[in-house]
C-alpha cells in the first residue's frame, strides 16, 4: 500500500487515551462537504480498511477520517472490559475526541458491524451535527444468527495459530478483542441489547446496506432500521454478499453510498 492509500497519520489525545487516526483528503479539491468518519467493526481496525478509505474519498469527493477505538489496532491498551453501554459510549467518547482533533463540524457517520450500531448512536447523540448515516452490516438487535457466528468465529480461533491472524492487527491486545467481542455479545446482560431507542432519536438519512449471505446478521436489521429510524432510511440489500460489503462487493458499495450523499 502506498502512502496515498494509507492516508496520513495522526495521533488523537483524550485526555487520558492516545487513539491511532489515519486521513484521506478529497482527491480533486472542490466545494466543501462534511467529511466520512468510519467506526469499524468487532475485531476491526484502520489497517482493515484497507484501500477502501481513499477509493470512498475518491467516489465521493470528501474527505474519510478513520480511527481506531481503545483497545483496537495502534491505539492504546482499553483499561478493563466493555461496559453494556459502550455502543452509546463510543459517541461521546472516542468519536468526541476524534470529531475535536480534526475541527470537524458536521459530518457523515460510516460504520460497520458494531460499528454502524456506533454510527447510529451518534446520529441520535448529535442530531444537530450528524448529517448522514452509511450503516453496513449493522446489527440492531441480538439474532440468533449473530449469536450462532460468534460462537462458530470463537471456536475457530481456538485452533493452534488463529491467534496470529489479530495479533498482525492488534498485537499484544489481540485476546482484549476477541474477548470484547465474544465475551459481551455471548454474555446474558447483552441479551436484551437493541438500537430501538438509537434509531427513533436518530434524525438524519440512513443509507442501510446489507448482504443477504450475511453469515452475522439477517435482514432482520436493516428491516428493523428501516421501520425505526426517525428519519428517511435507504435500504440496500446486495445479493450474493457476505458480512462485508465494502470488500466483497466494493465497487456496489461505492456507488451508493456516492449516489445517496449527492
Amino acid at each position: 500500500m502506498d502512502a496515498a492509500a494509507a492516508g496520513a497519520e495522526f495521533w488523537v489525545e483524550t485526555g487520558h487515551d492516545r487513539l491511532h487516526a489515519r486521513c484521506w483528503p478529497v482527491p480533486d479539491a472542490g466545494p466543501a462537504r462534511p467529511p466520512i468518519v468510519l467506526l469499524h467493526d468487532s475485531l476491526g481496525c484502520v489497517a482493515l480498511w484497507r484501500n477502501f478509505p481513499g477509493r470512498l474519498a475518491a467516489a465521493t469527493g470528501r474527505r474519510v477520517i478513520a480511527y481506531d477505538r481503545l483497545g483496537f489496532g495502534r491505539s492504546d491498551p482499553h483499561p478493563g472490559r466493555l461496559g453494556p453501554g459502550f455502543v452509546l459510549e463510543e459517541a461521546k467518547g472516542g468519536l468526541a475526541a476524534v470529531l475535536a482533533r480534526f475541527g470537524i463540524g458536521e459530518f457523515v457517520a460510516f460504520g460497520h458491524s458494531i460499528g454502524a450500531g456506533m454510527a447510529i448512536a451518534a446520529a441520535s447523540a448529535r442530531s444537530g451535527t450528524c448529517r448522514g448515516v452509511i450503516s453496513e452490516s449493522a446489527q440492531a438487535l441480538v439474532e440468533e444468527r449473530t449469536l450462532a457466528g460468534i460462537r462458530a468465529a470463537q471456536r475457530q480461533f481456538a485452533q493452534p495459530g488463529q491467534m496470529a491472524r489479530l495479533e498482525r492487527y492488534h498485537g499484544a491486545k489481540a485476546a482484549w478483542v476477541l474477548d470484547a467481542w465474544t465475551g459481551t455479545w455471548l454474555s446474558p446482560e447483552w441479551a436484551g441489547w437493541n438500537l430501538d431507542a438509537e434509531l427513533r432519536a436518530a434524525s438524519c438519512p440512513i443509507l442501510a446496506i446489507h448482504g443477504e449471505g450475511d453469515e452475522y446478521g439477517s435482514a432482520r436489521h436493516p428491516e428493523r432500521i428501516a421501520a425505526l429510524a426517525g428519519g428517511p432510511v435507504t435500504v440496500r440489500l446486495l445479493p450474493r454478499c457476505g458480512h462485508v460489503p465494502h470488500r466483497e462487493q466494493e465497487a456496489d458499495v461505492l456507488q451508493a453510498v456516492a449516489a445517496f450523499l449527492a
